[in-house]
């Protein structure tokens, strides 16, 4: 499905208005938070997850703290 959306501004900011039946492929609603990723696909966006974010977190943080450890592995 493809479909387009319009870039508006909002203050120093810029945000995009995503069509009611985005919305509702996402399952999300005004007011809803959602994360946005990138791939080699592009651009995801997906609904926002507390458990989810909880957990990258964490493997962020355990990434910061053993990269050296990682960066050796990926040799």
């Amino acid at each position: 499905m493809a479909t387009t959306a319009k870039i508006i501004a909002i203050g120093n900011s810029a945000g995009i208005i995503l069509p009611k039946e985005i919305l509702a492929r996402l399952n999300v609603e005004k007011g809803d938070s959602v994360f946005i990723t990138e791939g080699s696909q592009g651009i995801r966006l997906v609904p926002f997850d507390q458990d989810f974010a909880t957990q990258m977190e964490a493997a962020r943080e355990i990434m910061r703290e053993n990269r050296d450890v990682l960066q050796r592995l990926a040799e």
